[in-house]
């Protein structure tokens, strides 16, 4: 009987190889056959899998995105009813180096960010991942205000995209050296209190 192939987890082996590498040695050293030789298969069904680096690239950064909503799971999601603050923060402080996996992602995403740089076709992923997180963002400052437990400010979608710039900006100073993990974490923390007001006494 011929072997059956898992080929969802064929892919994930790849990408993963594809992601070590980018956090080890940045995308400028990843080639074909460097992802062949981390995942342990052969170039030819690197490519079987995938058609181009561009290609490998998107399904690696979906394995990161999928890594970071089931990191988020483990650690407690706040219930559906949680405080809008709470949602949020427990998202974006997922996107922070604040341990060693989510140092390695912020690699990996600040690589593929300087490859979709130079490379406007493969920044698909990258934008589909932003708008959902501005749009998560907006949601849950529409929900706080009409709550009457956030303060009247610039309408949501810019208060929500200059939040997620803020977390992009404060991941690339810590990723660089700049910012310590616990700092950015602290700014993030007090940005969150200026749009949504700070948590209860407490909490």
């Amino acid at each position: 009987m011929p072997k059956r192939v898992d080929h969802r987890a064929r892919r994930a082996q790849i990408a993963d190889a594809l992601t070590r590498l980018a956090a080890e040695r940045g995308l400028e050293a990843v080639s074909l056959r460097h992802v062949a030789a981390e995942a342990g298969v052969s170039a030819g069904m690197v490519q079987h899998y995938f058609r181009s680096k561009d290609e490998m690239m998107a399904f690696a950064m979906g394995t990161v995105a999928e890594n970071v909503e089931a990191r988020l799971a483990e650690e407690g999601a706040p219930a559906p009813d949680a405080p809008p603050r709470d949602a949020v923060g427990a998202l974006l402080r997922q996107l922070l180096p604040l341990d060693g996996p989510r140092l390695a992602e912020g690699r990996v995403a600040l690589a593929f960010h300087a490859y979709a740089a130079v490379r406007p076709d493969a920044a698909g992923p990258l934008h589909r991942g932003g708008d959902r997180l501005r749009a998560f963002i907006a949601d849950r400052l529409r929900a706080a205000r009409a709550e009457g437990t956030a303060p009247p400010g610039i309408a949501e979608p810019a208060a929500a995209a200059g939040l997620a710039a803020l977390v992009e900006g404060l991941a690339l100073h810590a990723l660089t050296g700049q910012t310590a993990p616990g700092e950015a974490a602290a700014v993030l923390d007090a940005h969150l209190d200026a749009l949504f007001g700070p948590p209860p006494a407490g909490a």
